[in-house]
């Protein structure tokens, strides 16, 4: 699936673009009220999810990822 060409396959990982890590940063959205910070996380999540559904390949892990978000918005 692309944008071009939404009924395509996702591409094989070998040569999907890989998005080095850690990104993006949420620490920013840290001072927010804590619901808020739950609604950032969930999003985080979410946008990580669209990303690798369309190819993209992160190298840091899933696991690692949720560690970094959570310990960023103090979740």
């Amino acid at each position: 699936m692309n944008i071009i060409n939404p009924n395509s396959r996702p591409q094989e990982a070998v040569s999907a673009l890989v998005i080095v890590g850690p990104w993006p940063s949420y620490a920013a959205f840290a001072d927010l009220p804590e619901q808020k910070r739950w609604v950032m996380y969930s999003g985080a999540k979410a946008h990580r999810e669209m990303l690798e559904q369309v190819g993209f390949v992160m190298s840091e892990t899933y696991d690692d990822f949720v560690r970094r978000v959570t310990r960023e918005l103090n979740v």
